[in-house]
């Protein structure tokens, strides 16, 4: 009992303390999305610009063009320097024509790898500020651990699994989030998820080496595998059980059930 309600005393004030910062950096986010919307669309109206100007060139150049080559057809009669003049000139225009589309189709482009540039920060900025809303939403790391652990000796298997789920999305580099990699797949071998238990059991195994759950993850891993038929793979983990921690319960569990599965506790033997 008193250890349940120096439970329900843990202070507010680093709580309190953690959601203002938490929401101090939302404010923060949104402020720099505002400014960073700002001036995408002031860069966007000078594109703009420059796009409608250098089409109103094009344009212009094309209708010096038909008018030229109208002149041309006219004066077909006239003297051939008269129209290699105009040769030329069309021929000159022809090139400013050519530039003045190459430049277009450069600042197009620049323009829509700007538009790319902003949706990807936007889309970053987005799912950064989602995260820090739904860390400032979280309950504290010890309620939400000692939630689901009430829920899982309860029995409550979805409710506990959703909440070590939980813990470990909030709160991932914790010394409990190796705990909660164990307890979910004690809570999937249960429900006879063997290959789901030895994926978790793995997880506290490799990021967890030293914690609490490590013998017993190695163990259950070992279990888990002779029941989905991989007995060779379950027998080698028994083995390294005895081997790690040889006066521990995990390993008399482990000798067991080698006895029972008629192998011996050493390689090769």
């Amino acid at each position: 009992m008193l250890a349940t309600i120096g439970l329900a005393a843990i202070p507010a004030f680093g709580v309190n303390k953690d959601m203002i910062q938490l929401q101090t950096q939302v404010q923060q986010l949104q402020e720099q999305m505002t400014a960073m919307q700002r001036s995408f669309d002031e860069r966007m109206g000078v594109m703009k610009n420059l796009v409608e100007q250098d089409t109103d060139a094009v344009n212009k150049v094309a209708l010096a063009l038909s008018a030229l080559q109208n002149s041309l057809e006219k004066q077909q009669g006239d003297s051939t320097g008269k129209v290699d003049q105009l040769s030329g000139q069309i021929q000159a225009l022809n090139d400013s024509l050519d530039e003045l589309k190459a430049r277009l189709a450069k600042v197009s482009k620049q323009l829509e790898d700007m538009q790319s540039s902003q949706q990807s920060i936007q889309a970053t900025q987005a799912a950064d500020q989602a995260k820090a809303q739904a860390m400032a939403q979280a309950p504290p790391p010890d309620v939400l651990y000692n939630n689901a652990l009430r829920d899982y000796n309860g029995n409550n298997n979805d409710l506990a699994a959703q909440e070590f789920s939980d813990y470990l999305k909030f709160y991932p580099n914790t010394d409990l989030a190796g705990n909660c990699y164990f307890y979910l797949g004690e809570i999937q071998f249960r429900q006879g998820k063997y290959e789901q238990a030895a994926q978790s059991y793995d997880q506290v195994l490799q990021n967890f080496p030293t914690g609490n759950k490590a013998a017993s993850a190695q163990l259950k891993k070992g279990f888990a595998l002779i029941e989905l038929g991989k007995q060779d793979d379950g027998v080698s983990e028994l083995r390294r059980v005895i081997q790690r921690y040889p006066k521990s319960n995990e390993a008399l569990q482990a000798r067991e059930r080698l006895r029972k599965l008629g192998v011996s506790t050493r390689p090769g033997v």
